[in-house]
């Protein structure tokens, strides 16, 4: 990962050694029974064998410091939405469908005010995915969260269950050169890249309007909720289309790509318009352009691979709920590279 972002307080190259460390260590667990995990290195969710048929899909994320921002704005009823979406997204990822999201919230102070708009967002967002929220838990721990400003901090993530055929999990394997790739536009930022986008965008106030932003201020971009993809990808899967991949466009960009197959890479030659709150970041920031596509998603929320003669077909079932999606690109041989906007990333 570049600069700007490491000045931020991102060492990426830093956080990619520390999951190493933590995987080192837990990939040893002995459960004293055969394990149930079917192995997709690097993919959106892990899956458990239930029977000889059956997965169940897991995840778990969270809303990251775009909460910071909610702080400071005092404008809590969208980031459910993000929790929800940053879950149900990834466990579509490998073919499942989204059951049931468990939230965790952990608050400098319990003020059922705050905690009610924040239930809004997740009841919100759940509807939107189709999932229930059975359950969850609440922690006051003023003594690890500080609010910006205090005492109104939280932290909030969650974790989605769903399920899926054994013999239909979409692994990534199936990707081939020639295939077609098609992107389904994001909102705007997401959940990823805040810290560098606050850093940039924070000298502005929340309150202001730049041109860039349409009269839009920049709390109303920055704290757009997160698009979820569940039902046009669960059409897909249930379409005669033939998927081979699917990918939620989250922290480091188009690079997620590559967490479908390492076996091949990835040409986007027509990607989606670019969210003005990405290109003003860019400029404020002087951020070069290729940080700009490792670290936001640009434009692209989720991608799907599918064969090339399937591509407009494809198309027809995601614009159903998402217009606006189209084919971005091809699946190349270039094992393992993303070339995109005349970049090799």
């Amino acid at each position: 990962m570049s600069d700007a972002y490491s000045a931020a307080g991102v060492d990426t190259a830093q956080a990619d050694r520390g999951v190493g460390a933590l995987v080192d260590v837990l990939k040893r667990i002995e459960p004293g029974r055969a394990s149930r995990v079917v192995p997709l290195p690097r993919h959106y969710a892990a899956v458990l064998r239930v029977t000889d048929s059956l997965g169940i899909a897991l995840s778990t994320d969270g809303v990251g410091s775009k909460l910071v921002v909610a702080e400071q704005a005092d404008r809590l009823e969208t980031v459910g939405i993000d929790c929800i979406a940053m879950n149900v997204n990834d466990v579509v990822c490998v073919g499942a469908e989204p059951l049931a999201v468990l939230d965790y919230l952990a608050v400098e102070q319990a003020d059922p005010d705050a905690l009610a708009r924040i239930a809004r967002g997740l009841k919100v967002g759940a509807e939107a995915a189709g999932v229930e929220i059975p359950g969850g838990e609440l922690a006051i721990i003023p003594e690890l969260i500080r609010g910006h400003p205090s005492p109104h901090g939280f932290d909030l993530c969650a974790s989605c269950f769903g399920t899926v055929d054994l013999d239909a999990i979409v692994t990534g394997a199936a990707c081939a050169p020639g295939d077609a790739l098609i992107g389904l536009p994001s909102s705007g930022l997401h959940s990823n890249g805040y810290t560098l986008a606050r850093r940039v965008l924070e000298p502005l106030g929340l309150d202001a309007t730049p041109a860039e932003l349409g009269g839009a201020s920049v709390a109303d971009a920055l704290l757009e909720p997160t698009v979820i993809y569940v039902r046009a990808a669960l059409d897909l899967l249930r379409s005669d289309v033939p998927v081979h991949g699917l990918a939620h466009i989250t922290g480091g960009g188009l690079l997620n790509l590559t967490r479908l197959s390492d076996a091949v890479g990835w040409r986007v030659d027509a990607p989606l318009p670019v969210p003005a709150v990405c290109e003003l970041i860019g400029r404020l920031g002087d951020v070069e352009r290729a940080e700009l596509w490792e670290v936001f998603n640009m434009g692209v929320g989720f991608a799907c691979a599918v064969p090339a003669e399937r591509a407009d077909d494809a198309v027809e079932v995601v614009r159903r709920h998402h217009p606006g999606s189209a084919r971005i690109g091809e699946v190349s041989d270039r094992a393992g590279v993303v070339e995109v906007d005349g970049l090799t990333l």
